[in-house]
């Protein structure tokens, strides 16, 4: 049997690749990667600069590991749509393998593929590896979706009997002979028109495995606590590789079970579970990506400030945390969790701007920018999301910068100008004394937290109120 499968940005791996071992095991196999313009067009990267360098990255290190093996990544440019079907009727293939995706254009696009492969008798086979479970197999005892995390998690958690990963393949078959295959060469940042950022991390399998056995052979052991320290690296930092499916899911569940940190490794299996719900959220609601999941927030009255926009997506609002959020967005393409949680509550309720605003702006800088989850976080804080923080809960950036930062060493790290100052001042720069306050370059805070904190309240109950009436 004859198959071709088709890497699409959220499988490059090797390992626990169903639909490659799969192929394999059936007969002869055509790895193929499609450079669509809807992410490779540059006016496309452009939009996407930091997730680009990473699936570059991963796309050679593929390319390489998929030529150890014996066998080599086709690589064509154009339109998945037109493409594929083409080349598989071309080929004479007799199925094409992929990963299904969570999101409603993958699932839309998937549709017409396996509507027009149909018409020529080519199977098309889609197989999970995205998530830990099937996308809308957990359903509440009514046969729904859950609305609440917890009782999801619950539900998850009972269903996970995951059978040990699949290890990469030891060989591969050579491509086909007598098979008219071009292959384009992968781009480079250059033929994109993007610059290399140096602070990005390395995409790539291998580099994914290292930063797995690093996280669960030591910071997983103290995960519950320095997870919401901005100033140390207790995170686990695989976020982009999940995304780019570098590291899948149930190899990751698999690797911190087997570490046994106790309590840490249990609440990091559960921020696992969360990237769960996220996933089948998306797959229940697909019209997540545009609206807010509680209807009583359509129409919300978001304020319409450009001067405020650029303060804070530049990291000039004058609050340390919110600022070294939005430099390092910029200049890592991650941002610290707790940072993100604070930032998306200044935006939303100190600054009443749409958080569709933030989210958009996350999605083209984040190297993990993930359309499930950043649509999923950025309503839980703004509150209009699906068993989303409460919404009158408004994060004080000072006392989370205290509690999370209480040396100042993440605010120093992002925000230079204030390298200078005293510990004692460095989460509220405005209430150093005059003299010492002129040598700092930062500016002013451009809302006072108690009188923004009413706004958004009484602007909240105003608009909650009349829609309940």
């Amino acid at each position: 049997m004859r198959s071709i499968v088709w890497f699409r940005g959220k499988d490059l791996r090797l390992a626990e690749h169903a639909p490659l071992t799969g192929a394999a095991a059936a007969g002869e196999v055509i790895p193929l990667f499609v450079l669509d313009p809807f992410f490779f067009a540059p006016e496309r990267a452009r939009e996407l600069p930091h997730r680009m360098q990473f699936l570059l990255d991963s796309l050679r290190a593929l390319e390489a590991d998929l030529a150890h093996l014996g066998s080599r990544l086709v690589v064509v440019s154009g339109r998945s749509g037109e493409v594929l079907p083409r080349l598989a009727a071309q080929w004479k293939v007799d199925q094409v393998l992929v990963h299904r995706w969570v999101e409603p254009f993958g699932r839309e696009r998937d549709r017409r593929i396996a509507e027009t492969l149909d018409r020529e008798r080519i199977a098309f086979r889609l197989f999970e590896g995205e998530t830990l479970l099937p996308p809308g197999s957990v359903r509440n005892g009514q046969g729904a979706m859950f609305r609440v995390f917890t009782p999801f998690a619950r539900a998850a958690g009972a269903r996970l009997d995951l059978d040990r990963a699949l290890p990469a393949p030891r060989s591969l078959p050579p491509l086909p002979e007598g098979l008219a295959i071009e292959t384009a060469p992968i781009p480079t940042l250059a033929d994109l028109g993007l610059p290399l950022k140096p602070n990005l991390q390395t995409g790539g399998e291998k580099a994914a495995w290292a930063r797995l056995k690093a996280f669960v052979s030591g910071p997983i052991a103290d995960y519950g606590t320095d997870r919401d320290r901005m100033d140390r690296p207790g995170t686990s930092r695989l976020s982009a590789d999940l995304k780019f499916g570098t590291l899948s899911a149930r190899a990751v569940w698999q690797a911190a079970a087997a570490a046994g940190a106790g309590e840490s490794g249990r609440r990091f299996l559960n921020e696992l579970l969360w990237r769960e719900f996220s996933h089948h959220l998306l797959w229940e609601w697909p019209e997540l990506l545009k609206a807010p999941f509680r209807a009583d927030f359509t129409g919300f009255p978001w304020r319409e400030d450009e001067a405020d926009w650029r303060a804070w997506s530049e990291g000039r609002t004058g609050y340390p945390v919110v600022d070294a959020a939005a430099r390092q967005l910029l200049a890592e393409g991650f941002v610290h969790n707790r940072a993100r949680m604070v930032a998306a509550s200044f935006l939303t309720k100190h600054l009443l701007l749409d958080y569709r605003l933030g989210e958009a702006h996350y999605l083209k800088w984040l190297t993990d920018g993930d359309w499930a989850q950043n649509s999923a976080g950025w309503q839980w804080s703004a509150g209009c999301g699906c068993d989303a923080q409460p919404w009158f809960r408004i994060f004080n950036p000072v006392a989370q910068g205290l509690k999370f930062d209480p040396e100042g060493a993440y605010v120093k790290r992002w925000v230079p100008e204030l390298g200078g100052c005293p510990v004692a001042f460095i989460h509220e720069p405005w209430k150093l004394p005059r003299g010492q306050r002129a040598h700092l370059d930062y500016p002013e805070p451009i809302v006072d937290h108690a009188l923004a904190r009413e706004r958004f309240l009484a602007t909240a109950k105003g608009h909650l109120g009349r829609i309940k009436e």
